[in-house]
């Protein structure tokens, strides 16, 4: 019996209850979850009860007591899920990602590879980071015989990438961002940007469907409306196709604005943060490029949301365009050192490589959208 095989039956013994779904090995991509027949929309697939989770009501109390009370839910089921040496969790542990799968997190790159993410997954990975470190401090003091930082990196990473939103009466006196658990057949569901609706209340986890499944198709949820960035560093994998991505053109932004209009940017809250998606650009982004090519006064009405913009909307469309060509060159620059970077693992180069493309495929298809607009 494979391993997702004995985790399927001692889920059910658990009270784990699963409609016209199963696990199942799909080849160089691990275990999903499959349709075993034709599904309809609403069907819940999957029902969990909350005495299967793994939350902070089930942190054995020894390791409770050795931590500080400032310890994230996070770094605490981590340490738990990394001091666990009993058999209560055996089957579930089995089908976890092994410690080499996570190579493709950015967290275990090295520094060189790391230099070269675009800006917005190296702001999140320096987040991600310091969130670690404050953990192991912690733990590292408390358990110093027991654990190593390898061991418990791989725990922090697992509750990192398999971990649902969840609150109980506990968790709602906590932060936001301690505000889960995990679970088990549910943590097998892979991302889509659409995905099944995920809900719980006192009794448990309820999984139900927002569309029809053939049978033998893969059952997914969405893990939140992210961007190839975000998933990169929270997840370790970038998506072919993902309708909710999205790039930052700081790096080619800001350069080209002064200190006094940065200074401007900053005075009514839109310095920094220029968004572009498949679409367009965000809104603070008209709002910057109008300080390089309107009149103070002109910029500061469309700011105030006085003027509509129209009159400018030419001028700062060609800025925008200079904008995505030097961020396309940029680009290409940066896949070119990927490339001549002697990595261990060829793995790490090349999620970072797709990732650029994904960002040049962005920059192209708004190139092509202003150079069609303005003909």
């Amino acid at each position: 019996m494979e391993a997702h095989e004995e985790l399927l039956a001692w889920a059910i013994s658990q009270g784990v209850k699963l409609t016209g779904i199963a696990p199942k090995r799909i080849p160089g991509r691990g275990i999903g979850l499959i349709a075993t027949r034709a599904i309809k929309p609403e069907e819940v697939v999957l029902e969990v009860p909350t005495s299967c989770l793994r939350s902070i009501d089930t942190v054995r109390k020894p390791i409770i007591r050795h931590l500080p009370k400032s310890i994230s839910v996070h770094g605490l089921l981590a340490a738990d899920l990394a001091l666990d040496a009993s058999s209560k969790y055996a089957v579930w542990n089995a089908i976890c990602p092994s410690p080499e799968e996570f190579n493709s997190m950015p967290l275990v790159w090295p520094k060189e590879l790391r230099a070269l993410l675009p800006l917005a997954a190296r702001n999140l990975l320096t987040k991600q980071e310091a969130k670690f470190v404050r953990d192991w401090a912690a733990v590292s003091v408390a358990f110093p015989q027991q654990l190593d930082e390898a061991r418990y990196k791989y725990a922090w990473m697992l509750v990192n990438t398999r971990t649902f939103y969840y609150v109980n009466p506990k968790l709602k006196r906590r932060n936001k961002d301690d505000h889960m658990c995990l679970q088990p057949v549910a943590d097998l569901f892979n991302h889509a940007d659409e995905g099944c609706n995920v809900a719980f209340d006192h009794e448990g986890f309820a999984i139900k469907t927002t569309r029809a499944y053939a049978r033998d198709e893969e059952v997914k949820i969405c893990y939140g409306r992210h961007s190839g960035d975000f998933l990169l560093v929270e997840y370790g994998f970038v998506m072919d196709d993902n309708r909710w991505d999205e790039f930052l053109l700081d790096d080619v932004l800001l350069p080209r604005l002064s200190a006094r209009q940065k200074e401007r940017l900053e005075e009514v809250g839109f310095l920094g943060k220029y968004v572009l998606d498949r679409e367009t650009v965000c809104y603070r982004t008209q709002v910057a490029i109008r300080l390089l090519c309107c009149g103070v006064r002109e910029w500061k009405r469309f700011a105030d949301g006085i003027d509509d913009g129209e009159r400018s909307q030419k001028g700062v469309d060609q800025l925008i365009l200079d904008l995505l060509r030097e961020q396309k060159r940029n680009a290409e620059k940066t896949i070119s050192e990927v490339e001549a970077l002697t990595v261990r693992d060829q793995l790490q180069r090349e999620v970072l490589i797709k990732r650029w493309r994904q960002i040049q495929d962005l920059v192209d298809a708004n190139i092509v959208r202003l150079q069609q607009n303005h003909n």
